[in-house]
C-alpha cells in the first residue's frame, strides 16, 4: 500500500506554479517515508514553499491514530498588516482545513501550528526591506479506505501551498497541466 501511495505522489500532475523535486525523507520516524519539497513560483518570483512526507508504519502508531501520517509544512510572503491580524493564526488553519474538506480528504487527528513573523531591520541593516510571513506546520492521519487512496490529500497540499502563497484555487474539475517536469534527487 505504501509503495502505490508513494508512486501516486511523486508522479502526481501538478499546478505549473509548483516545482517539485524529490528529497530525502527522515529515515527514523516511521519504517517507511517519502518526502518532497515545493517552490511555488509567480512570473518568475519565488512566492512560497513548503514540504510534504508522507510515513508509513504498518503496525499503526496510536499518536497517529492510523498507518499513515502526511507531514506538512508550507510558508509564504505576506503583507505586513496581515501578521498584525489576530484571526491570522485561525485563517492559517483553516486553509489547511478547508483544502481537505474540498478534496473529500477523508483524515484522523489533525494537529499543527501557524507562525506569523514580521522582521524590520536596524543599524547598519537600516536600508533591509522588512518582511512578514506565515508558516503552517501540520500533521493527520489520512483514511485511506479501499477506492480511495492518497490523491485527495496530495491535491490537498497543493491547494494548501497555493492558498499559503496568495495564488488563486483552480476551478472545480479543473485538471493542472505541468508545463515543466518535476526533479528528482536522491
Amino acid at each position: 500500500m505504501f509503495d502505490d501511495a508513494a508512486a501516486t505522489l511523486l508522479a502526481m500532475p501538478w499546478r505549473p506554479e509548483l516545482t517539485i523535486e524529490e528529497i530525502p525523507a527522515p529515515q527514523r520516524i516511521a519504517p517507511q517515508a517519502v518526502a518532497i519539497a515545493a517552490d511555488v513560483d509567480e512570473s518568475g518570483e519565488e512566492v512560497g514553499n513548503g514540504r510534504l512526507v508522507l510515513l508509513h508504519d504498518s503496525q499503526g502508531n496510536p499518536a497517529w491514530d492510523g498507518t499513515f501520517r502526511c507531514v506538512t509544512f508550507a510558508r509564504a510572503s505576506v503583507d505586513p498588516e496581515m501578521v498584525a491580524d489576530p484571526l491570522l493564526a485561525e485563517v492559517g488553519w483553516s486553509w489547511l482545513m478547508d483544502a481537505l474538506s474540498r478534496h473529500g480528504a477523508e483524515y484522523a487527528a489533525p494537529s499543527g501550528t501557524v507562525t506569523a513573523v514580521s522582521s524590520q531591520s536596524f543599524g547598519s541593516m537600516e536600508d533591509d526591506p522588512g518582511s512578514a510571513e506565515v508558516e503552517i506546520r501540520a500533521s493527520w492521519t489520512p483514511i485511506l479506505a479501499e477506492g480511495r487512496g492518497i490523491v485527495a490529500h496530495i491535491e490537498a497540499w497543493q491547494d494548501l501551498l497555493c492558498m499559503v502563497a496568495g495564488l488563486p484555487l483552480l476551478p472545480e474539475g479543473v485538471v493542472p497541466i505541468p508545463l515543466h517536469r518535476t526533479g528528482r534527487r536522491r
